[in-house]
């Protein structure tokens, strides 16, 4: 038979494995939100003009630019440098649009974002640390104190 340390008993496993199965479930059922993936479709491309081109040497550089969808004239900012005045360029506009005011736009041959091919990897690590925890866990919970020496005066 084994030591007392060395013998492991149902909860000492099933515990943190349950804990680590649920937990994986639980991020698996909340989406690609949890782990910072989304994936915002701005739509189709819709041709636009550059109203307000914007020069490339400071950050966060916003031009302008107007494109027309059924009939309508929209404005909307595009998140972008280095284009002129009057050039045409592709944008990809939010599939419900405000009857006034300007519209956040990208461009079209861009996405925002991450790819879904970081959600299994960021779900593989969640596996990893899950079975981590349960790891030290258990070696925590096998691990006896050694009784103290008496001292002899």
């Amino acid at each position: 038979m084994p030591p007392r340390s060395l013998a492991l008993k149902w909860p000492t496993v099933a515990i943190p494995a349950a804990a680590g199965v649920l937990v994986v479930l639980l991020a698996w059922l909340a989406g690609p939100g949890l782990l910072g993936i989304t994936n915002d479709d701005l739509g189709a491309p819709v041709p636009a003009e550059v109203t307000k081109p914007a020069p490339c040497d400071k950050p966060d550089a916003v031009e302008t630019v107007k494109f027309t969808i059924a009939g309508k004239t929209h404005e909307g900012t595009l998140n972008g440098c280095g284009h002129g005045q009057g050039e045409r360029i592709d944008v990809g506009v939010p599939e419900v649009l405000p009857d006034t005011g300007t519209v956040t736009v990208r461009a079209a041959d861009t996405s925002a974002g991450s790819s879904d091919a970081r959600r299994p990897l960021g779900l593989a690590l969640l596996v990893f640390a899950c079975f981590s925890g349960g790891m030290y866990v258990h070696l925590v919970l096998r691990t006896q104190p050694k009784p103290k020496p008496v001292k002899v005066s």
